[in-house]
């Protein structure tokens, strides 16, 4: 579905006066390129004046987290390579994996209807918690060291996954796929990362609005009905539409959604990313390679594009309809 008319308008509106009041400028690491801009307006659902305050909200929290902003947060703690990076995967890894199927078609029925989604390249974001053990961890690890790793991974979708999943593909990709494994978590787990969970959605929901296209949680425990009577409102309504919660029958629907040599062999694919130290630590990807070429080249620079996109309507692939086969009724 592309923009209306009115909201192309409003786009542009909103262009030129988060321009004229300087909430942004060229070359900020937020992003000035349509792709950016409609994310914030979609969130505040086209109203001009909410999304300015959003995006003015965000800019302000990108410019002093971490102390000196997130720039600075970015370069010196790089979320692929940084020493304390194997510990806390061993509590709470979260990582970034390849991408949904570019052509995959997925056709099921949900209560009575009949719908088609189309994946197109989506990265895809894995996090596991069977291991929390935040005791343990902090052993080993700063709390604000490990909050300094959660905020620069979630910076490092719209800096360099995105981007680099869209160049991949030939068109705009804005949306990551999140597969969220709960086996061996229980609610002793969940009172000690509560307050952490809650930072991090408020984080991805504030200040990097509309990057998920998807969120399936699997092997949910039988407590977390009472889990996510406590998370969902924390959420916003848009958020938890896009939520799927699923049982241990989970490997034919991600394998719907990401096909076989792109999927984790623990979340039932074939991938090991075998001589690049697993799939949790390898950060395969369209992303890993352009770091690799950067690399090879003798260049630091990121990915992040900055020019004003072209055709609209590329950029607004994410309204084709994503399948929500839930086990447990979340709404």
């Amino acid at each position: 579905m592309s923009l209306t008319p009115e909201q192309k308008e409003t786009l542009e509106v909103f262009r030129k006066q988060v321009f004229d009041e300087g909430i942004i400028q060229e070359g900020d690491s937020v992003g000035t390129d349509d792709t950016t801009l409609l994310r914030f307006l979609r969130a505040r659902k086209f109203s001009l004046t909410e999304s300015k305050k959003m995006l003015q909200n965000c800019q302000q929290w990108r410019k002093t987290v971490g102390g000196d902003g997130i720039d600075a947060l970015y370069n010196r703690l790089d979320p692929y390579d940084y020493p304390e990076r194997e510990e806390i995967f061993k509590s709470w890894s979260m990582y970034f994996h390849k991408a949904s199927s570019p052509q995959g078609l997925l056709l099921r029925i949900l209560m009575t209807a009949i719908i088609l989604a189309l994946q197109k390249g989506r990265p895809v974001n894995i996090q596991f918690f069977g291991g929390l053990n935040l005791p343990e961890l902090y052993k080993h690890v700063t709390p604000e060291r490990h909050w300094e790793a959660i905020v620069v991974n979630a910076d490092s979708l719209t800096r360099e996954v995105l981007p680099a999943a869209s160049r991949a593909a030939g068109k705009r990709i804005h949306q990551s796929i999140v597969i969220v494994d709960l086996k061996g978590f229980g609610l002793s787990q969940f009172w000690q990362v509560k307050s952490l969970a809650q930072a991090s959605f408020q984080i991805s929901q504030d200040y990097f609005p509309d990057t998920m296209g998807q969120l399936l949680i699997i092997n949910a425990p039988s407590s977390f009905t009472f889990i996510w009577g406590i998370i969902k409102p924390w959420l916003a309504k848009e958020t938890v539409e896009k939520v799927d919660i699923l049982g241990s029958n989970y490997r034919e629907i991600l394998l719907d959604v990401v096909d076989a040599e792109n999927l984790p062999e623990i979340l039932g694919g074939t991938c090991t990313c075998k001589g690049e130290g697993g799939c949790e630590l390898s950060g395969a990807g369209p992303w890993m390679d352009e770091r690799k070429e950067r690399k090879r080249n003798g260049s630091t620079e990121d990915s992040r594009p900055g020019e004003k996109t072209e055709e609209i309507a590329a950029v607004t692939e994410h309204d084709s309809p994503v399948i929500h086969p839930i086990d447990v009724n979340v709404n």
